[in-house]
């Protein structure tokens, strides 16, 4: 079985607030975009040898650390507990979205991972069964389950889906090469409501957006990597009607009327994508 597992942005992302248990409050609208991973699972010969119970292989993107520890694998353990009678499983992931971009690229294949075991093993888990244990996995998983653009409240969790599209539109994606820490970038951010929910902002048209659409990492990140701020205000330059850090960073977006023509010579050093929604 075989399905794609597509990135996120993040239209606005506000911290509002510091958790007892060390996580952050937010708001944010999550928008599904159509940069993909893509995830095949087959059953494993009954007959293999012993070795791991989901053997993972990947291509695209270098995916860095132990395989084992990888989030596709970690959603295959997760439900191994609650359905032990659950086969061995070869799972071939091919990586597009953009590594530590803020792109959710980890969290969805996560969730595709869920999706496809869930039809693979006839488990019959709803779409609510999947966001429980999604959580599990990671904060921004849940989205993914059923990808319609939402506004998330608690730590991105809590998801309201809304009527926003944005078809029409071109999405320029630009990827500097460095890494941001995500727990570092939390760590930065002193947290403060708005004076404007993202969720009023992003019902109106997208042209009104740049003065009142926030992300609040950006003030941080940007003065520790000052080439992602540089990044975002040549997509200004470049004439997008809106453009943001997605999530902690590093990848920057710009919303365009038209397409962007060469992207990729405009920002030598960087991943581009250029997509139609």
């Amino acid at each position: 079985m075989i399905t794609t597992a597509k990135a996120k942005i993040n239209l606005g992302l506000n911290i509002v607030g510091r958790r007892n248990d060390g996580y952050h409050n937010l708001e944010t609208v999550f928008y599904e975009v159509p940069l993909c991973d893509q995830l095949e699972v087959t059953p494993m010969d009954a007959a293999a040898p012993g070795g791991d119970d989901c053997a993972l292989t990947t291509t695209g993107i270098p995916v860095e650390g132990d395989k084992q520890k990888n989030l596709v694998v970690r959603a295959y353990n997760l439900l191994k507990e609650d359905f032990p009678q659950m086969g061995r499983v070869n799972a071939r992931l091919h990586k597009a979205i953009p590594t530590q971009a803020g792109m959710g690229g980890g969290s969805s294949d996560a969730t595709a991972m869920l999706r496809l075991l869930n039809d693979l093993f006839a488990l019959h888990l709803s779409d609510e069964q999947l966001e429980a244990r999604a959580t599990r996995l990671g904060a921004d998983c849940p989205f993914f389950v059923r990808g319609r653009a939402a506004y998330a409240e608690g730590i991105g969790e809590r998801l309201r889906p809304i009527g926003l599209s944005l078809c029409g539109w071109h999405l320029a994606v630009v990827r500097p090469p460095v890494a941001v820490s995500t727990r570092e970038a939390f760590a930065l951010v002193v947290p403060r409501r708005p004076q404007l929910n993202c969720l009023d902002v992003v019902i109106q048209p997208v042209d009104t957006w740049r003065e009142r659409l926030t992300n609040d990492f950006e003030q941080s990140v940007f003065a520790q990597h000052p080439v992602i701020g540089q990044v975002k205000q040549r997509l200004y330059e470049l004439g997008a009607a809106y453009a943001a850090m997605s999530g902690s960073g590093s990848a920057v977006f710009g919303l365009f009327s038209e397409p962007v023509d060469g992207l990729d010579q405009r920002f030598p050093d960087c991943l581009t994508y250029c997509l139609a929604l």
